[in-house]
Order: structure tokens, then sequence, then C-alpha cells
């Protein structure tokens, strides 16, 4: 399909919402946006009564269907994302989990075969967040303990080697080993983040200085006053918590699933840090689009056993959350809900920011000229109806093209 014009009766741009509006797609490029006349196109794509808003982007997953990524097979990949595309996801960034060095290396050489390539039906590989091992082991959640370590060099660098694929990458800055991590990560182009910590607040602010620009699902697995406490009655302490709401220089995530946190610290997270800085993302596992019941948490047999029920994952005692089970249409939903924002602000939360954050804004992430036409069709209660990669419908529901 050479040239697409895609219309709707909005169309959600970075900093305004088209109303009628319409999107040129040429060569899989978005060439011009507008109202009124439509230019000629070899095909027309029309959803009248519906809003295009760009593709989701996930920063934050393990996998969805069955399959987890760290499976480490093309199979498994294929697999999560096609259930990704169905909620109108269309890049992610494949997540690990703690693992054996050989478990994360075959994770991350099965993500670099598929870096880049887009397979029509399934949300495209933008890289890799390497997620793990690198966690304080009292804050590890769902995460398999016998693969929590500090980093040390002679480990980490064999992940290194797969730099070119790596978007992001978790440490907790406590850990000893931590801020050579994060520079030798830096130096390679990696984005740092911080998550499954109990840093201190000063800790933090020296992660800041490393570089770290970013903190894993704001309010889970991570250390607070409250926390803090437990271990030093005065003064009260900081933790990873109150420096992520402090620091400006950080970004955040939020799973928004409505099971992890409330409406009212959702719409904390996005007074305090903006839609600028604050993605949402779904932390989903194998569970995702599944039946309740038992499932691996990482890689099957070598993971994590986990539960699905209500809605998300649950550790087998029923006490602890075990990672989402829901896809970013929920996300975007529940956090219109919540935030009360402008839809253009609630949308770039599941597109633009993360696009950022993961440092491919200059192709993803919003419907402007010169990036790549990828784009999720809403009807007016924002279930997704269609998914468009590159100008052409990948997926659709029954009535939901015209």
């Amino acid at each position: 399909m050479k040239r697409a014009v895609i219309s709707a009766s909005r169309v959600v741009l970075p900093n305004a919402i088209l109303q009628e509006g319409y999107v040129l797609v040429e060569e899989g490029i978005i060439r011009e946006t507008g109202t009124g006349t439509k230019p000629p196109a070899d095909h027309t794509l029309d959803f009248p009564g519906q809003i295009l808003v760009p593709g989701f982007i996930d920063l934050h997953v393990h996998g969805a269907d069955g399959a987890d990524f760290m499976d480490g097979t093309v199979e498994a990949f294929a697999t999560a994302c096609r259930a990704h595309l169905r909620h109108g996801t269309t890049g992610l960034l494949t997540t690990s989990t703690a693992g054996s060095t050989g478990e994360i290396t075959a994770f991350l050489k099965t993500c670099g075969e598929l870096t880049g390539k887009l397979k029509l039906g399934q949300a495209r590989v933008l890289g890799a967040h390497l997620y793990g091992p690198y966690f304080q082991s009292a804050a590890k959640g769902c995460h398999p303990g016998s693969g929590i370590v500090p980093p040390v060099p002679s480990q980490y660098f064999e992940f290194l080697k797969y730099a070119d694929i790596i978007r992001t990458a978790s440490v907790a800055p406590e850990l000893p080993g931590a801020e050579k991590f994060v520079k030798d990560c830096l130096a390679r182009g990696i984005h740092c983040n911080a998550g499954h910590s109990h840093a201190e607040f000063s800790q933090v602010r020296q992660a800041v200085e490393w570089g770290v620009r970013h903190v894993d699902h704001l309010f889970c697995a991570m250390s607070d006053r409250a926390k803090l406490r437990q271990t030093q009655t005065y003064p009260m302490r900081g933790g990873l918590l109150e420096a992520t709401l402090f620091f400006d220089q950080l970004t955040t995530e939020v799973i928004a699933d409505g099971k992890h946190l409330s409406d009212e610290l959702l719409a904390l997270a996005c007074k305090i840090k903006s839609p600028e800085k604050l993605a949402i993302v779904t932390d989903s596992n194998r569970a995702m689009d599944q039946p309740d019941g038992e499932y691996w948490f990482g890689k099957t047999g070598t993971g994590t056993l986990i539960q699905k029920r209500d809605g998300v994952g649950v550790m087998p005692d029923g006490l602890s959350l075990a990672s989402g089970v829901m896809g970013m249409d929920q996300g975007v939903r529940i956090m219109a809900r919540a935030s009360g924002l402008p839809l253009e602000e609630v949308i770039q939360m599941a597109t633009l920011t993360p696009a950022r954050i993961a440092g491919v804004e200059k192709n993803f992430g919003s419907i402007a000229v010169g990036k790549v036409g990828d784009f999720t069709v809403l009807d007016s209660h924002l279930e997704v109806r269609t998914v468009i990669q590159s100008g052409q419908v990948a997926f659709t529901k029954a009535g939901a093209v015209s």
C-alpha cells in the first residue's frame, strides 16, 4: 500500500485534537495531517465516530497469552506480541525477569533477532528492558530469589554485548557495584532505571547524579518513609518513592490496571509528575488473555509460580501482587477515569511519553509528519476497534472499518 488516507471523527495529535481529521501515510510514514478535503490515495480507511490515536508503547511488559519473553523463543515472543497488539500496543520493550546468565542471554539473543522487524499483526519489538537480576532481595517482588544478585562486571558485560538492543536497564541504586553498572550502561547508550529498591533518598540523589533518569512502577516494590522507619526510629527518612516524586530529572511509570493502585494514587502521580514524565505500563505476565489459574512468572520451570485471580497476578498466599494481567487499553481507560485529564494528555502517557523514555520518539509515539504510521483506533468508550501498522490494518473487530 503506497498511499493511504486514514480518517476519523477525532485525530489525537501531540498537543491538539483534529475534529473530522485525516492522516496521509505513504510507504508506511506519516506525510500529512489535516482536516477538510483529503489528498488522493491508493486506499482510504474511514472511522466515523471513532478516535485515531498513536499506537500504544509499553515500556514494561513480560508476556501474554501463555507466553513469557523469558521463554526465549521466537514463538513465545510472537504469541505475546500478537496479544498486546489486540490491546492497541504497536510497540514494546520486551522485559526480562531475574534469572541465570544463560536465561537472560537467551532472552536478549531472541530480542536482538526480532528488534526493528515489522511482523504485521504483532506489536513491534523496539528493544529490550534489562529488568533484573540487579534488585534488592528484600524488594524482589515475584521475581525468583535465586537470580537476585548485585551487579558484577563479569556477569553484566555478557549482557552488554547486546547493548545495541537494550534500551533500558534497571538496578537498585543501593547495591554495591550499582554506580559502575549505571556508568557502563550509559557509556553504551542504555538508559538506566531505579527499581525493586530499598534505597534511601540520599542514595537516589546519588543515582540521579550518576545519570539514572527513570523509576520502575511507582509505589510498587520500593522504599518509602514507612518501610525505612522499621529500621530506624528517627529522623524519618524518605526512600525511592519520595525521591521519585521530588526529583524533576526522574520520569516514572504506573501500572494502571485498577488493582495495583487506587484511582487516588494514579491521580496523585499525574498531579506531581505530569503526563510529560509519567508513563502507563502493563507489567503484564503470561496470564494476560488467559483464564484464572497458576502460571510461571519468568521462564517456564525456573521462574516463580503465581496465580491469576480477580484481574491481577498474585503470589500463591494471596497476600502480595505478582505483576499485571491486563493490556494497555485497560490502563488508558482507568487512567482517564482516575485522572480526569483531557484525552490527549491521557493518550500521551501511553504513547509519546513512553517513547521518549525508551529513546524511540524520533519514529514512534505521536501522530506527526515523518513518524511511522502506527495507530490505534478507539471508540467513544476507549475500547480498541482497529490497530494499524505502517498504514496497514493489522487487527480489527467486526464492523470497525468502513
